[in-house]
């Protein structure tokens, strides 16, 4: 996505307060504010007889609780540097010390931790400061851009398609399973192997993920086609998932996303049977080309049961989608069927299996089958049904997702000099209603961000001599986004450059503010929780 790469000033934008949730973040210390009131704002004379955001949230009716941010920080309290001759002794002290603070900020987890209990802040706007002068600096600034993070999950076995392709920790699990229930198998059809046969089994294993790998790349190249981005394919205990990331368009896309991967399965085992054909019955190559046939089938038909969060499922969804007109219903169709066939797993399977209808007879079943078709059909359920609730889940987050942007959920922030004490800094902020620092040049150029966590970490009454440019975090390119910005493209924004703050910037360069990783994951959750 596009983010803008020029800089500028904070600006007010049209000077009227934003409606939109902004998360509490941590507390300053206690012995830095006086405990705020219900009935209003946490600010200290000087900022009441500011006009601006501070009076716009006086007049607001439903949010009473009062910000209690560290950022904010309630009026300081006042120092004299030059009156005290032993006080300026002992900053050499306090500023070695205000360094260990700032080091062990950094060290902060970078989504800040919520400890205010409170209701959301609203009412973000901008101060008014001159516009910069001179040339602007660029993007050079800071670190250069560092690329995205590696999905992870497993083994890397190669990027089919530029998509890196996983086997979980998992996989080895059911792969020594099938060795060994295939090579159990194996000893009464061809005896004579002896224990090679579990030779042949390990190949067996390897041979049929393979094959679910062919099923999920199937999903993968029609996701390509359709310009969805594929996070990664994993191979686990229970077969394999293509990780798309976004949706398709249209019903019509979607009910081809999903037949692809079985369609595909179907083929394999039509191969399989056709180059089973020419080989002799009872041989090594007959009973794996029989058995890769049947497995592909089976394969085929379970992914083909119409409810999510299997193939079959995402079928179903694509024609409920189509004849209602609306995603949402499809999913909740599908995912309730994915619920009553989780529910006919977990007690149709053993019936199924004791009464023979799999291939055995009653007469074969022992009490180990039948705690152990149990045992299998309980994770079949479980998998399906928690696969039909992520899949609710889901499309609640896509459905609510456009409700975060960027503009809204910008935090005020005031523009402050390299050198500038930190109590002098959270004084400015104060006295304009701010919850954010930007450390600028001489020109007023954007160079850092002054972090939340480490202001918290720093005593007070060590503010005076520690500046700001010892809290604040270099600006990268990526931590530079345009205030235009919601939904999907806002987290996958933040997501390539993780942070805890980030700098958000108009179309023409001009500083909007500082967008907190908190206020974002704050405003998800609160989004998430409200109805369809």
């Amino acid at each position: 996505m596009d983010v803008s790469g020029a800089s500028g000033q904070p600006r007010s934008g049209d000077d009227q307060p934003t409606d939109h949730p902004a998360v509490p973040t941590p507390p300053p210390p206690a012995a830095e504010a006086p405990a705020p009131t219900e009935d209003g704002p946490d600010t200290d004379t000087a900022a009441s007889n500011t006009p601006g955001p501070e009076a716009a949230r006086a007049e607001e009716p439903e949010d009473e609780t009062p910000d209690t941010t560290g950022a904010t920080a309630p009026k300081t309290k006042t120092h004299e540097t030059g009156a005290d001759d032993a006080r300026a002794d002992q900053a050499g002290a306090d500023k070695a010390g205000a360094d260990q603070a700032a080091a062990d900020g950094a060290k902060t987890p970078e989504s800040a931790p919520d400890t205010a209990a409170g209701t959301h802040e609203t009412h973000r706007t901008l101060a008014h400061t001159e516009p910069p002068t001179g040339p602007a600096p660029g993007m050079a600034k800071g670190e250069p851009p560092r690329p995205p993070k590696e999905p992870g999950g497993g083994i890397l076995m190669g990027r089919p398609f530029g998509v890196p392709v996983y086997v979980a920790p998992s996989w080895f699990l059911v792969a020594a399973l099938i060795t060994w229930v295939f090579g159990g198998q194996l000893d009464r059809v061809l005896p004579e192997l002896g224990a090679a046969r579990y030779l042949v089994s390990l190949f067996f294993a390897v041979a049929f993920y393979a094959s679910v790998l062919v099923h999920e790349l199937a999903h993968t190249v029609a996701a390509i086609r359709f310009k969805l981005p594929v996070r990664r394919i994993q191979l686990q205990f229970f077969g394999g998932v293509s990780e798309i990331e976004k949706e398709a368009e249209t019903p019509g896309r979607e009910f081809v996303l999903a037949f692809v991967g079985p369609l595909l399965s179907l083929v394999l085992a039509g191969l399989f049977y056709l180059a089973m054909k020419p080989v002799q019955p009872g041989t090594v190559p007959g009973v794996l080309l029989a058995g890769l046939m049947v497995s592909n089938l089976i394969v085929a038909a379970f992914n083909l049961l119409p409810g999510l969060p299997l193939d079959g499922g995402r079928m179903l969804r694509a024609i409920v989608w189509k004849i209602t007109g609306k995603p949402m219903s499809g999913t909740v169709a599908a995912a309730w069927v994915g619920r009553a066939l989780a529910v006919a797993v977990l007690v149709g399977l053993p019936l199924l299996n004791s009464s023979g209808g799999l291939g055995g007879g009653t007469e074969e079943s022992g009490g180990m089958n039948t705690v152990t078709d149990a045992l299998l059909a309980a994770i079949l359920a479980a998998i399906i049904w928690t696969g039909a609730g992520n899949s609710l889940r889901m499309a609640r987050l896509r459905e609510h997702l456009p409700e975060l942007r960027a503009r809204t959920l910008t935090r005020r922030a005031v523009p402050v000099e390299t050198d500038t004490p930190l109590s002098e800094a959270l004084r400015r902020a104060n006295a304009a209603g701010a919850r954010a620092l930007v450390v600028v040049d001489a020109d007023g150029h954007p160079l850092s961000l002054v972090r939340e966590s480490a202001i918290v970490g720093v005593p007070e009454h060590r503010r005076p001599w520690v500046p700001v440019s010892g809290l604040a975090q270099d600006l990268t390119d990526d931590m530079r986004v345009s205030a235009e910005l919601s939904g999907e493209e806002l987290l996958d924004a933040l997501r390539a450059a993780p942070a805890t703050e980030y700098l958000v910037v108009e179309t023409t360069g001009e500083i909007y503010g500082v967008l907190s990783a908190a206020d974002v994951e704050r405003a998800f959750v609160k989004a998430m929780a409200r109805p369809s």
